[in-house]
């Protein structure tokens, strides 16, 4: 009668390795992921300001030009 084939575990991530520096290399690869991910959360935070900021800008901006023109309108049509 025929044996099942045997299945080959594939290398886990968590094994231990037996590499000395392989722990030291895991930790900055993780405090490097991590530093990545605070930068990204901060520039998020930083684009949403901009945007805030470019939005107040325009708005300002709206309202100047439209007190002008309808100043420019009185006068122009003595209304």
């Amino acid at each position: 009668m025929a044996q099942p084939a045997t299945r080959r575990q594939a290398p886990d991530d968590d094994a231990p390795s037996l590499d000395p520096s392989a722990v030291e290399r895991a930790y900055q690869r993780e405090r490097a992921r991590r530093h990545a991910r605070d930068r990204r959360r901060n520039a998020a935070r930083s684009s949403d300001a901009r945007f805030w900021v470019v939005m107040a800008i325009l708005l300002f901006l709206t309202v100047v030009f439209a007190l002008v023109a309808w100043s420019e309108i009185q006068t122009t049509f003595g209304l």
